[in-house]
């Protein structure tokens, strides 16, 4: 059974890093972790890229269990385990480092210029491995797969005649869209110091951030960001589409960060899929050649990691039950200015400001597979997806352009629940009002407010907006910024659509229907009392929320009166777990 030791795989971590630490002097020529096929697979890849046979002996492997066969030994996946080539004159200094973090190491060999991979057994006096690495490693003939596509047929579902206020209700009480606490809370969110952005935002921590981003270094400026884009329920219909609508919803969460160019985001793509049912290995072909051939190459973003499971069904008795393709993006980048990072949190103090929404829908207004109409058992004929590319790569430029001017107040991607989702989501994390305005008919409102097509609104002061105007234009994008209307001071959001109030809504009560779901599953898990009671304290807008009051002048270094007398302190690093 595999045990992760996380302890042993920082004392791993702390050896790499010495090091690489010592740039062109790195005593390692080569590395390769340990995953499926344990040593099995790591040590004739890691001798087979550098273009070398071994000799290795099997018992020098440390293993805690004597009783453990040959093939155990080789091919268990054990965790926390590298392997490593190392310089030949360079390996007493490694042992020191490895020495010095208590971190346990074995030499198991040496690599040979004769291209065969040799594994001897001391104890038993016999060879387990003799083999060729060109026969081991060799180009296995390439599968092919006779694969059918299938397209399901969908019910037709119409938002026109729903109520917009119950409507509301029922898609902020959707677990996709609703508080997400009861998941934030279970860790620490800020271990090791240099986390700017956790999940929590303003000083009411309301979990809508966009990103997260890390500093890299405690005198830096710089950082990492990491995002997420998900739309699996897409592929019920479109697989392609779920595809494409991922990874642009991964690009419009980190536009938050200062990042210099969409082209320094990297991808990680975790790919889901019921193999071998029926319409399902067409589905996931034509989602992988969708993303990795076509979208992702004109975007100048690369995949350079990714896994998979190809296995998501389940059958009992009679009953199937399978899970759509799915593909699970994280993006990463490096950020040029942490401080430059933009939230949902709505800013009061700026003054009079307005609110836009970049439209990358460009008013198809598709609702199948929203939130909304699942709440209502329908799914829709039509679903999201990302047309232009593009115009995806020109929302990016302009919101970084935008961001680096200093224009933009707040910012929040449109995805799970629609626009009506975002503003809420927005007044939540500021406790204030909104009041808003669409040119939008009693038809159409419902699929304008609730459908998930990409897009993003942002808050701009109002000194601000004929220059934010003129960037859009500037980039080709006029038509896909739309006024809503400006955040004010109180608790209602007040919508009017072609002139008509159609919501005047307590935003408190709002967020008590958001966090709902959240808190039952709080109560479950811990102790119910203070479940209820958090519930009642996010409710409560009068709340102040945190507000630092510091007793000392923050330019002034108060240990400075301690550390500035000539006499050097004594210092001892602890390198033990605990």
């Amino acid at each position: 059974v595999q045990r992760g030791n996380p302890e042993m795989q920082r004392r791993c971590q702390e050896v790499i890093d010495a090091c690489w630490a010592l740039g062109d002097g790195n005593p390692i020529l080569s590395i390769h972790d340990c995953g499926a096929g344990g040593l099995s697979n790591a040590l004739p890849e890691l001798l087979n890229d550098g273009g070398r046979g071994g000799s290795l002996e099997l018992r020098e492997v440390p293993s805690a269990d004597s009783a453990m066969s040959p093939m155990e030994i080789w091919c268990n996946e054990s965790q926390e385990r590298y392997v490593l080539a190392i310089a030949p004159g360079r390996l007493e200094e490694f042992e020191a480092m490895c020495r010095r973090e208590r971190c346990p190491y074995a030499v198991l060999g040496e690599a040979t210029a004769d291209r065969q991979l040799h594994v001897s057994d001391r104890l038993l006096g016999d060879d387990p491995v003799d083999m060729p690495l060109d026969v081991l490693l060799g180009k296995p003939p390439r599968m092919s797969r006779d694969v059918e596509r299938r397209r399901l047929d969908s019910d037709t579902f119409d938002a026109s005649e729903l109520d917009t206020s119950s409507a509301l209700r029922r898609v902020l009480r959707f677990p996709a869209v609703g508080n997400k606490s009861f998941l934030v809370t279970i860790g620490d969110r800020s271990v090791g110091g240099l986390v700017v952005r956790d999940p929590m935002v303003g000083p009411h921590q309301v979990p809508v951030a966009d990103a997260a981003i890390t500093l890299s270094g405690f005198r830096s400026d710089t950082g990492e960001a990491m995002a997420m884009g998900e739309r699996t329920p897409l592929a019920v219909l479109d697989a392609p589409a779920s595809g494409r609508m991922a990874v642009a919803e991964a690009v419009t969460n980190i536009a938050c960060a200062a990042i210099d160019s969409i082209g320094d985001i990297r991808l990680s793509a975790n790919w889901m899929a019921a193999a071998g049912e029926p319409g399902q290995d067409g589905a996931l072909f034509d989602t992988v050649r969708a993303v990795g051939l076509e979208l992702c190459p004109e975007l100048g973003i690369a995949i350079p990691v990714g896994k998979d499971s190809l296995s998501m069904k389940t059958v009992w008795d009679d009953r199937r039950m399978r899970a759509p393709v799915s593909l699970i993006v994280s993006a990463f980048a490096p950020v040029a200015d942490v401080h430059r990072s933009l939230t949902p949190q709505l800013d009061l103090e700026c003054g009079e400001s307005r609110l836009f929404l970049v439209d990358l829908g460009e008013g198809r207004d598709r609702i199948g597979g929203s939130a909304l109409a699942q709440v209502h058992g329908g799914f829709g004929r039509e679903v999201p997806d990302l047309e232009s590319p593009a115009r995806l790569s020109a929302f990016f430029a302009v919101i970084q352009q935008l961001n680096s001017a200093g224009r933009l107040r707040a910012y929040h991607d449109r995805s799970d629940g629609g626009l009506a989702a975002s503003l809420c989501e927005m007044a939540f994390a500021a406790r204030c009002g909104l009041e808003i305005e669409l040119e939008a008919d009693r038809e159409t409102l419902n699929n304008v407010l609730f459908n998930e097509e990409l897009g993003a609104v942002i808050q701009v002061a109002a000194a601000d907006v004929s220059h934010t105007i003129e960037a859009f234009q500037a980039a080709g994008l006029a038509d896909l910024l739309l006024p809503l209307g400006r955040p004010v001071p109180g608790r209602r959001l007040v919508l009017e659509a072609a002139g008509e109030k159609v919501l005047d809504e307590d935003l408190a009560e709002l967020q008590r229907l958001w966090s709902e779901t959240s808190h039952a599953v709080q109560r479950l898990r811990d102790n119910p009392d203070c479940a209820d009671q958090e519930l009642e304290w996010a409710s409560d807008w009068s709340e102040p929320g945190l507000k630092p009051h510091l007793t000392f002048a923050i330019e002034e270094n108060p240990a400075a009166p301690m550390i500035a007398t000539g006499a050097r302190p004594r210092v001892a690093i602890l390198r033990e777990q605990g």
